[in-house]
């Protein structure tokens, strides 16, 4: 029986990269995709709970997909629930034009989040992102964004074939895959850990034409991790980053210290 695939994004349903990882999987099984309408970066694991959600049938390349007029989670449920009806085999979020990696991301990426929802049923998961060398990019109409994602198709393939024939390892929800801005056929694979933290948060004031003041959350990435992090591999040592998560935050700890609190 062919593996059923749910293909979904934060960055769009006509986001270049939804196409790369429609070339990722698409030799493995059924593949549905089931994405935003619009660009859902940031939003993390949100969910749409006092508004209705609608969905349209669109192509993107002559293949069928469903525009979601909601977040990435929203577009996982609808995706399983209402178009697939089913449980798929393997969920995969991505391309995500721009790195997910440390704490920072991890936790407010919408790619990320997709995949969390997916792994949420039981579902393996696979999140995938790539560097962007400008971080502007990540923000802008990415439907024409140019880039050769054909290693980095390759790669997911691998991945996830070997997912589908044997499951995700005991403890692990997702792989959170990134790739670097120039990945070639003999880039380094390694097996990483969150850093924690990628983004130096500043908070610019500005003010509109009657005086009033308004706000912009920015911030410049931080180049530097320690060895073994996502952040150490992808911007220090150009290597692919795989970093196995779970569902489980609960943190490893003598409840005795804890007890102390209170």
């Amino acid at each position: 029986m062919s593996k059923k695939i749910l293909l979904t994004n934060d960055d769009g349903v006509y986001s270049a990269g939804i196409r790369a990882a429609y070339k990722s999987v698409d030799s493995l099984g059924d593949v549905t995709i089931a994405a935003p309408a619009f660009q859902k970066s940031g939003v993390g694991r949100s969910i749409s709970i006092f508004e209705p959600l609608r969905m349209n049938r669109t192509k993107i390349d002559g293949v069928d997909a469903y525009a979601i007029g909601g977040t990435p989670t929203d577009s996982v449920i609808l995706g399983i629930f209402s178009v697939m009806k089913e449980k798929p085999d393997l969920i995969v979020s991505g391309f995500n034009i721009g790195e997910n990696i440390s704490t920072d991301t991890a936790t407010t990426s919408g790619t990320v989040g997709a995949a969390l929802e997916g792994a949420s049923y039981g579902i393996p998961a696979i999140a995938v992102s790539i560097q962007v060398i400008e971080q502007g990019l990540k923000f802008d109409d990415l439907r024409d964004y140019e880039h050769d994602f054909e290693v980095g198709i390759r790669v997911v393939n691998r991945i996830a074939k070997k997912v589908l024939e044997h499951g995700l390892p005991e403890n692990v929800d997702i792989l959170n895959v990134n790739l670097p801005h120039d990945v070639k056929e003999d880039t380094e694979i390694e097996i990483t850990r969150l850093a924690r933290k990628f983004f130096n948060m500043e908070v610019e004031e500005r003010h509109d034409p009657r005086g009033r003041p308004y706000y912009w959350l920015a911030g410049d990435p931080i180049p530097e991790g320690e060895e073994g992090t996502d952040v150490h591999a992808v911007t220090q040592k150009g290597h692919i980053s795989i970093t196995p998560l779970s569902l489980d935050s609960t943190s490893r700890v003598d409840n005795s210290e804890i007890e102390k609190l209170f």
